[in-house]
């Protein structure tokens, strides 16, 4: 009878174990549901490219490339798929492979395995070297290329557009067939910045200023975002690349300047803070040397002068307002996001 106690009490156990863990799994997609209800992606709902489906110089490269190199690797990959047969079915017990046991070299074998892994090797580094050196994400692809500044943050990017005057966040506008010279930085922690399509991916650090150049030669709507890990919001921090010709881009930037949002730093310390934005947001304005005032804020110097929009006058480095203080959030934030990790 005792045994029979705590098995029925081991039974009544295990089964409200699995209510409790159902119930868990219940709430759970409940809740993401609502977290993906809450804050829709507009760039969820853009194809998924990648650079298979270039839509610019760079990422065409890049699937060359990949080509390349896939092709070389086949040299290694498709002998070895069907010589390990053809070796084992002639040395099998019972084979027509004759049996040397006092074999132990041979000029042909040695030049055959070591040969064609040298030969390899020799052909991957300089196509390596041609393709890195070609598309250096520092070197500008063309003539009067379009500067955007880019700033990095928890879980979002901010464009500012110096020679238009106008800032967006998670949308990123280019015109066709010019190119354009991203100057980046972090607000946070190191993120990286990739539009597949585009171009490669690179980092952004705090206090750094690092810099990629492209050409989006294909008019059309793209996916961008972070690929470095940065918090529960990682999975979520994607952005809207819009390519357009110089007509529409005109429009589409008169349009921006009509809106009466300016993003001064009070606007950026709002960004700051770790969320999503349902949609991307435009503002007509912004503060001049913003972007400088942001590296400087972990770096001091390391910013330069900014210049602004509008009268296009260079904004000085910031006073102390508010300067130490968010410089403290900043460390505290990264400290924070980095212990997550």
């Amino acid at each position: 009878m005792r045994c029979r106690s705590d098995a029925v009490r081991a039974a009544g156990l295990a089964q409200a174990l699995l209510i409790r863990l159902s119930a868990g799994m219940v709430l759970g997609l409940a809740s993401a549901g609502a977290r993906a209800e809450e804050a829709p992606r507009a760039a969820a709902a853009l194809p998924a490219g990648g650079f298979i489906a270039p839509a610019g110089p760079v990422a065409a490269a890049q699937l060359d490339h990949f080509w390349v190199i896939t092709g070389i690797m086949l040299l290694v990959v498709v002998p070895i798929f069907i010589l390990v047969p053809l070796v084992v079915m002639r040395y099998r017990r019972g084979g027509r492979g004759a049996y040397r046991p006092d074999w132990d070299f041979n000029w042909g074998v040695e030049t055959v395995i070591w040969g064609i892994p040298i030969a390899i090797i020799v052909a991957l580094s300089v196509a390596l070297w041609k393709h890195t050196h070609q598309y250096d994400p520092y070197q500008a692809l063309g003539e009067d290329p379009m500067p955007i500044e880019v700033v990095s943050l928890d879980w979002k990017f901010v464009f500012l557009y110096p020679e238009q005057g106008v800032a967006t966040v998670d949308e990123l506008v280019l015109p066709q067939n010019r190119p354009v010279t991203l100057t980046l930085t972090s607000g946070t922690v190191m993120q990286s910045f990739m539009v597949p399509q585009l171009a490669g991916q690179i980092y952004t650090m705090a206090g750094m200023k690092t810099q990629l150049n492209l050409i989006a030669d294909t008019p059309g709507a793209y996916v961008g975002r972070n690929t470095q890990y940065n918090g529960t919001g990682f999975a979520d921090q994607s952005f809207r690349t819009l390519v357009m010709p110089d007509a529409d881009l005109d429009v589409w930037f008169a349009r921006a300047r009509a809106s009466d949002r300016t993003l001064d730093w009070a606007g950026y310390e709002t960004l700051l803070q770790p969320a999503l934005v349902p949609q991307p947001i435009v503002y007509g304005s912004y503060e001049p040397g913003l972007f400088a005032r942001i590296v400087d804020t972990f770096a001091p110097g390391m910013g330069g002068h900014g210049r602004g929009h509008g009268a296009g006058a260079t904004a000085p480095p910031p006073a102390d307002q508010g300067s130490a203080a968010h410089h403290g959030h900043g460390a505290g934030h990264a400290t924070q996001q980095g212990e997550s990790q």
